[in-house]
């Protein structure tokens, strides 16, 4: 006489695999929604970077710039498109703000599976900064080396467009970190070939780096 499977907590394990397939069944869904759907974070690359001018005048606190970017963004998603609404490149030197330029080429949109790219984007003038005994000695250790450690950050406003749905406008978590070591030179040919084509950090346009 064949002996019946009860799902008791001492039956036979046939109850398992009919709660495993259940559990499966309704989760799988859910897993290829994601891989379809999650999005995947842009990628930001400043390819080459020219700064032809970078002279710190301690008598005034005064620091003149004149540097030139080109960057790359790329969309790796297949289903997802992103507006940019506004670009601002922000010049910081040894924690310090030294430079705030809005792009004027935009808005744009970026389809799926696509790279923008964004030549020369000037950023030049003159800032009053103040920096310490310390911050003046390390400008003056990069002088000699002529490279400068020089970090641009992106502040964007954006909206995404999944199919026919756009989100609204808004802003992205922490604006992008791109740390740059640029050579000094007086033209781009210079300086082209020291520089070192730099992939920024802290994109998190769809995801939030605080979150639990």
């Amino acid at each position: 006489m064949s002996r019946r499977c009860g799902c008791r907590f001492n039956c036979c394990p046939c109850c398992f695999w009919i709660y495993y397939c259940i559990i499966l069944c309704f989760s799988l869904p859910f897993v290829i929604f994601g891989f379809i759907f999650f999005p995947q974070e842009p990628k930001f690359t400043i390819t080459n970077a020219t700064l032809t001018q970078f002279n710190f005048n301690s008598s005034n606190n005064t620091l003149d710039y004149n540097l030139a970017l080109n960057m790359t963004i790329r969309n790796p998603n297949k289903r997802i498109g992103i507006y940019y609404r506004r670009i601002q490149v922000i010049g910081n030197y040894r924690k310090k703000r030294f430079a705030l330029v809005t792009l004027t080429t935009l808005p744009f949109y970026q389809g799926h599976k696509n790279t923008t790219d964004l030549h020369q984007v000037v950023v030049q003038g003159s800032q009053l900064v103040k920096f310490g005994k310390r911050e003046v000695s390390q400008f003056n250790s990069e002088t000699a080396s002529g490279i400068y450690s020089i970090n641009v950050q992106l502040a964007l406003r954006i909206k995404a467009r999944y199919g026919k749905f756009k989100s609204r406008n808004y802003k992205p978590y922490r604006k992008i970190d791109c740390k740059l070591k640029v050579p000094l030179g007086f033209n781009e040919t210079s300086t082209a070939s020291g520089f070192k084509a730099t992939r920024c950090e802290n994109v998190y346009f769809f995801s939030d780096p605080d979150a639990d």
